[in-house]
């Protein structure tokens, strides 16, 4: 399994420990966790309050829904996210409820909300992994997705499996050391790319 990452300053532990697997357990997700989680997602922060995330969510005891959500990402992404068990789709209403018009931060909203969501699967000892490789159109026409909604990711969720159950380039991918940039490369102070004297050691 992947190490804690070595950050510049301590943080909180769900924090810290989070990472995105591909190696995923066949080991079903309580509904009790799984209710946790999408919890999370609920009280996420969001631009007037709009709450402009939905999510499609999609368990392997449920065959039929599971092969339906898995369907709408790409290839690839199916190769390995078939083992987890739990999918979750994530939308965007991109047309604000209050003014009518367009919501420039719906996608950020749904960010902050899918964030939350990953912490908190962490701290129940679960992992996620987001991904962007989906079938948009394929996830419009299956779910009937409203116009004013835009399909935004998708998240594989389950405990972790060991890496050597994937195929090898992958088992490569999920024994490496998670890197960052640095504070200094992505906070800035008097212009940008003039690092922040706050990031400053």
């Amino acid at each position: 399994m992947n190490k804690p990452a070595l950050t510049s300053e301590p943080l909180l532990d769900p924090i810290q420990h989070r990472w995105s697997p591909r190696s995923f357990d066949s080991k079903p997700v309580s509904r009790s966790s799984l209710r946790k989680i999408l919890e999370a997602a609920r009280w996420a922060a969001s631009s007037y309050n709009e709450q402009p995330w939905s999510f499609i969510v999609a368990t392997k005891d449920q065959s039929a829904d599971y092969e339906r959500a898995l369907s709408c990402l790409v290839e690839f992404n199916q190769s390995w996210a078939k083992s987890a068990p739990v999918l979750i789709l994530s939308l965007a209403r991109v047309v604000s409820e209050r003014s009518k018009k367009p919501n420039a931060f719906a996608w950020h909203d749904v960010g902050l909300a899918t964030a939350q969501m990953m912490i908190q699967a962490e701290s129940l000892g679960l992992r996620s992994h987001a991904m962007a490789g989906i079938v948009p159109e394929r996830i419009r026409q299956e779910y009937e997705v409203p116009a004013e909604f835009e399909p935004v990711a998708a998240i594989a969720l389950g405990y972790p499996a060991a890496p050597e159950l994937l195929p090898a380039p992958l088992a490569e991918k999920e024994k490496a050391p998670r890197e960052r940039k640095s504070l200094g490369q992505i906070m800035f102070g008097k212009k940008f790319g003039l690092a922040s004297m706050a990031v400053m050691d």
